[in-house]
C-alpha cells in the first residue's frame, strides 16, 4: 500500500537555504583565483553574430567574489546593414578545479542586425579552463538556453538551446 508523503513548507525553507548557502559560499576555493581581476577578451554568443554582417563583441570581465564573476560585451559593425550588441553576463563558480572553473551563467543583451532589434536573455552553464604554464588566459566553453525576438517578424520570443566552444563562448587574458 502506498502512502503520500507532503513535504511541509519549512523543509523547502530548510532545503532552499543550504542550496543558496552552498552556491554563494565565501570558503577559499582551489581553482584558478580570479577575485579582483580583469579578464580583455571577446564574446561572440549573442544572436547577431549568426546572421549576415554579424559582429562578436569585444568582452570585459572582473571578478567580483570568489566564486562569482561579471561580463559586460559591446561589439558593432557599421557597415551596409548595421550591427551590434551591447549585453552582460554574471557566472556563479559551482565546481572548482585546479586549472578550470565550472560555472552557472545568466545573461542579457540587447542586439540589432540587418536593420532589426531586440533583446536576448541566456542560461545555462560554462567552463573556463586555463592551460598549465600559460595562467593569465582564460579559455570558455558555455552551453544553455537562449530566448531572444531579434529574428522573429512578430515580435514574440524565440527559445533555442546553444553550445558554444571557445571561438564564441571567449577568450579572456587576465591582469
Amino acid at each position: 500500500m502506498l502512502r503520500s508523503i507532503q513535504m511541509k513548507p519549512a523543509f523547502w525553507k530548510s532545503a532552499s537555504t543550504l542550496l543558496l548557502f552552498w552556491i554563494f559560499q565565501g570558503t577559499p576555493v582551489s581553482a584558478k583565483e580570479l577575485f579582483g581581476k580583469v579578464g580583455l577578451g571577446y564574446n561572440a554568443q549573442f544572436a547577431n553574430t549568426n546572421l549576415t554582417n554579424g559582429t562578436p563583441g569585444i568582452s570585459l570581465k572582473y571578478g567580483i567574489a570568489p566564486r562569482a564573476m561579471v561580463e559586460v560585451i559591446a561589439g558593432f559593425y557599421s557597415g551596409s546593414g548595421g550591427s551590434g550588441v551591447f549585453g552582460a553576463k554574471y557566472m556563479q563558480t559551482v565546481h572548482a578545479e585546479s586549472y578550470a572553473n565550472f560555472y552557472f551563467l545568466g545573461g542579457a543583451g540587447y542586439v540589432y542586425a540587418n536593420q532589426q532589434n531586440g533583446v536576448e536573455f541566456l542560461g545555462g552553464l560554462g567552463t573556463e579552463f586555463f592551460i598549465p604554464g600559460v595562467d593569465h588566459v582564460g579559455i570558455s566553453f558555455e552551453a544553455g538556453m537562449s530566448a531572444e525576438n531579434l529574428t522573429s517578424s512578430s515580435g514574440s520570443f524565440v527559445l533555442k538551446t546553444f553550445g558554444v566552444s571557445f571561438l564564441n563562448a571567449g577568450m579572456h587574458f587576465y591582469f
